[in-house]
């Protein structure tokens, strides 16, 4: 078959798929528009609370935008849009805002991929090299040969999550022997999907997904359209920390959306609509299980142990409700993150967008609100939500400097113990925003009272050795990185720091 006739062909199948999509579309909107009437009172409830919760939250966290959506009944029953666009010019996120959907793009590109498996252009189980043939810049790992596109979405493919510069793609386990979470294999899927195809991912994605669905602010590579309505992002400290511009789609991270349009995609899951059942069902259905250790067993080893509930779907992560599973995701760019739940059993979801760096601590309490009870994917993604003592500390950090702030942030410690401090990550975090920023004293005070509150951790005294040398502190430096050796023999950076220092000190 030329590839003339193949395009013409697979352009055909598209046509029926979108089709099909639209129509049950329709069905699926007038059933779910009743249900959402039923449910008018408690999501007006809902809403008036998260509309005085959200502000309170984002304060506490220190993020600048948010956006959000609320399903109810099937359908999108409340969204709303909170906070800055822009810290610098104080430009205000708006219902038209443009966010970053990061790894809530790897969902959206599964359900386009088993629309071609409906159509029977794709085999979730035949070997995506039969698809896209050569070696995909692995070398001659012959367990390229193995990974099939099962494997890719729910994360069994033994790829990293991501390789490092240009460095050839590793195979680190063989396919299918465990979960590893990895945007390298959705990027993978999605060359051998453009040559099945014969359309870029960018159209396959707005012929298959986008326009069916009415999710007409959303794309997978930068319109110039969203010059104005894109929001900056923000780091730790609330600094605008610029924005993406991609004019690459990416399946696993480059979608841009809104949280109402986000919201149309996940209603349209819930209903099923657009796959055939048995496919809709497979999708939600369990096909690999997370280490309890967290999203990396290809580079780190596995506990062994499953992580309490939770499963993956295909290209969902799924949280046990009941005799059901419920759907999650989340993303995270650096500055911005994103966070999607719901519920397929009693219809509810919520789609959350922040523009900073520190938008996954809105999630916790907001899930919560809208769903019902604690996250186990929250608790295994270590999101334990704001700390109150939070924003006015990096508020009073960027207003006043470290010992300032430190004073304020321990006499509210005082004055509240209950309330947690901040943990020791986010700290160290601070510290090297301020590293980076060459606000090197500054750095020094965070990373001492995160010793001081961390005693034990061999990775705060390294962190304080690295300021400190920094600082031109060399015998403070050197006795840092002494104690963070104590603590942690394997430190084979922290040594090789040391060695320098003491060469440097004439201590050799």
């Amino acid at each position: 078959m030329n590839t003339t006739t193949r395009v013409a062909i697979v352009a055909g199948l598209m046509l029926a798929v979108s089709a099909l999509v639209l129509q049950t579309g329709a069905a699926a909107r007038g059933h779910r528009a009743q249900a959402g009437v039923a449910q008018a009172d408690d999501t007006g409830t809902l809403a008036a609370r998260l509309r005085q919760r959200i502000p309170e939250l984002m304060e506490q966290a220190g993020v600048q935008g948010v956006q959000i959506a609320v399903i109810s009944g099937g359908t999108t029953a409340w969204h709303a849009s909170f906070g800055l666009a822009n810290a610098e010019t104080n430009a205000p996120v708006t219902e038209a805002s443009v966010f970053e959907a990061a790894s809530l793009s790897k969902p959206v590109f599964a359900y386009a991929v088993l629309t071609l498996v409906d159509a029977g252009l794709i085999d979730l189980d035949t070997p995506i090299s039969k698809y896209l043939p050569g070696r995909y810049d692995v070398g001659d790992d012959t367990r390229l040969d193995l990974i099939s596109p099962r494997h890719v979405l729910s994360h069994q493919s033994g790829f990293p999550n991501w390789r490092a510069g240009s460095d050839t793609l590793k195979i680190h386990f063989a396919p299918g022997d465990r979960f590893s979470y990895s945007g390298e294999g959705f990027v993978y899927l999605a060359a051998a999907v453009e040559r099945i195809t014969g359309q870029t991912l960018e159209a396959f994605m707005r012929r298959t997904v986008l326009d069916p669905l009415g999710m007409t602010s959303s794309s997978y590579v930068w319109q110039t359209r969203y010059e104005t309505p894109k929001v900056y992002n923000h780091n730790l400290l609330g600094d605008v920390a610029g924005r993406r511009t991609p004019w690459r789609a990416n399946a696993a991270a480059s979608l841009h959306t809104t949280a109402e349009d986000y919201a149309r995609f996940v209603a349209a899951v819930l209903a099923g609509q657009g796959l055939r059942p048995a496919t809709a069902r497979a999708m939600m259905s369990p096909q690999s299980r997370p280490d309890e250790r967290g999203i990396n067993t290809a580079t780190a080893a596995p506990t062994g142990r499953f992580a309490p509930s939770l499963a993956w779907g295909l290209g969902v992560g799924l949280e046990q409700e009941g005799e059901a599973w419920s759907l999650w995701h989340w993303g995270d760019n650096g500055t911005t993150k994103a966070y999607v739940a719901a519920s397929p059993r009693r219809g509810i979801g919520v789609v959350i967008f922040a523009n900073s760096e520190n938008g996954l601590l809105l999630a916790p309490p907001i899930v919560a609100e809208v769903m019902g009870g604690e996250s186990p994917a929250l608790a295994w993604l270590r999101q334990r939500g704001p700390v109150p003592a939070f924003g006015a500390f990096v508020a009073s950090l960027r207003a006043s400097g470290a010992v300032q702030a430190l004073n304020g942030y321990r006499a509210s410690r005082q004055a509240r113990p209950s309330d947690p401090a901040i943990d020791e990550e986010t700290m160290n975090r601070i510290g090297y925003v301020l590293l980076r920023g060459k606000k090197v004293k500054d750095a020094i005070e965070v990373f001492k009272q995160n010793v001081a509150d961390h005693p034990e951790s061999w990775n705060v005294h390294d962190s304080l050795g690295e300021a400190y040398a920094g600082d031109g502190k060399t015998d403070l430096a050197i006795q840092s990185y002494e104690t963070s050796l104590k603590l942690n023999p394997d430190n084979t950076g922290g040594a090789e720091a040391l060695k320098k220092l003491r060469g440097a000190a004439g201590r050799d």
